[in-house]
């Protein structure tokens, strides 16, 4: 396999995850008599660029489909951040009614409400039907379309260029990172800016963050390799902040080559701090499989423990790295009988691979695990809140990324 970016023979490994079902294709329950669609999942680095990417198995429109489940306004925290960034950005880009603001993978509609209620124009670009239609009825228009260089000339074309282009966490999650950056080039309006939020690679080596690997995630992004791919689609990052959400995330602040805005310290620094951390070396993507299988082994451990004294276990969060996590440690029902999801759009389905069965939130009343684990351990601290009452019974929360904790 090539590069995705830069298309030198890719010959470093960073880690092989068995195979596995997409993370996100749950499954009704008839589908559990049908045979089941398993993919290899495996990860490279590229020594040229280093972009970390997956081994190319699927395609986008397979992973993205009319029924994906992931509804971003699900977690209350992450509705907080789409606030708190609308808020800053409004000011610092003196947006207005006169402005255009684009969201590409504009998912439930979760951010783009709150340029909706400041009364400042907006489009959402968004595949995926189910989440695009909660979205529009919100009052947000919706291009039901995947993004890439020729939406970005259609808009174009059409007048609609963006003041403001936005990306959470969908950067990572595109097949041809080459042509979605030249989209964003195509569909900015000189003067404009885009911000990308996508989780930090040196994050994911750091904490060993193995499970927020899957096939829906093609590429593991620094900023040395993100400023390669601007500066090749005649982009510039121009400022970059260190964000707290998904384990650890960076925004990145983009605009066209020439502009005028000088770059800030934060760049520079952030850069420097990645080369210190080793992030173009061999040596730091370097025995990251083996911190994996200690984290697999330990969760397992647990399990088999408690199933042995009597104990019960049951999870919380069908999230796609809760998936990654049970497929590659083999957790099935027996262990892990079931697992809670806020999510309406996910219960009453079950687990891919594992055939675990979502429900509602509302069993832990009746069922009162001696122990739930968290499996979206990104928002472990919202989930213990949420479920604080649970522990004042004795239920006891656990994590198993970065290590096996028990609260």
């Amino acid at each position: 396999m090539n590069c995705r970016h830069c298309r030198a023979e890719l010959t470093l490994p960073l880690v092989d995850l068995g195979s596995a079902p997409p993370s996100n294709a749950y499954l009704a329950e008839p589908a559990l008599h049908a045979p089941e669609k398993y993919y290899p999942l495996r990860v490279l680095v590229c020594t040229q660029c280093w972009l970390v990417q997956t081994e190319d198995y699927t395609e986008a429109g397979k992973l993205f489909d009319s029924d994906y489940a992931y509804f971003s306004s699900t977690s209350s925290s992450w509705l907080v951040h789409a606030e708190q960034y609308t808020s800053k950005i409004v000011k610092q880009l003196e947006l207005t009614s006169a402005s255009l603001v684009i969201e590409v993978a504009s998912n439930d509609g979760y951010l783009l409400k709150n340029f909706v209620a400041a009364g400042i124009p907006c489009l959402g670009i968004e595949p995926t039907a189910s989440t695009a239609a909660a979205a529009e009825r919100l009052g947000i228009p919706v291009l039901r379309e995947f993004f890439g260089e020729q939406l970005g000339k259609k808009l174009a074309a059409t007048g609609r260029q963006a003041d403001l282009i936005a990306g959470n966490n969908v950067y990572a999650h595109v097949p041809d990172i080459n042509d979605f950056t030249q989209g964003l080039k195509a569909a900015l309006k000189p003067g404009g800016t885009i911000t990308l939020e996508f989780p930090h690679l040196m994050q994911l080596l750091a904490q060993a963050q193995f499970d927020t690997i899957y096939h829906e995630h093609f590429s593991y992004l620094s900023l040395y390799t993100v400023l390669r791919m601007f500066d090749a689609a005649g982009l510039r990052v121009f400022d970059v902040d260190i964000l707290p959400t998904h384990g650890g995330s960076l925004r990145v602040y983009g605009c066209h080559a020439d502009d005028e805005r000088c770059s800030t310290p934060a760049v520079a620094a952030m850069l420097e701090e990645e080369s210190r951390q080793g992030m173009q070396t061999r040596s730091a993507y370097q025995g990251f499989q083996s911190r994996a299988d200690r984290i697999k082994d330990d969760l397992l451990t647990f399990l088999l423990t408690q199933k042995r004294i009597g104990k019960t276990v049951a999870a919380y969060g069908a999230a796609a790295k809760g998936n990654t996590l049970l497929n590659y440690a083999g957790v099935k029902p027996d262990l892990l009988p079931f697992v809670c999801d806020a999510a309406a759009a996910k219960q009453g389905k079950f687990m891919p691979g594992s055939h675990i069965p979502i429900l509602a939130p509302d069993v832990l009343i009746e069922q009162r695990p001696d122990y739930l684990l968290i499996l979206p351990w990104n928002i472990a601290l919202e989930v213990k809140q949420q479920n604080a009452w649970l522990f004042d019974l004795g239920t006891r929360f656990v994590t198993a990324v970065p290590e096996l904790e028990i609260a």
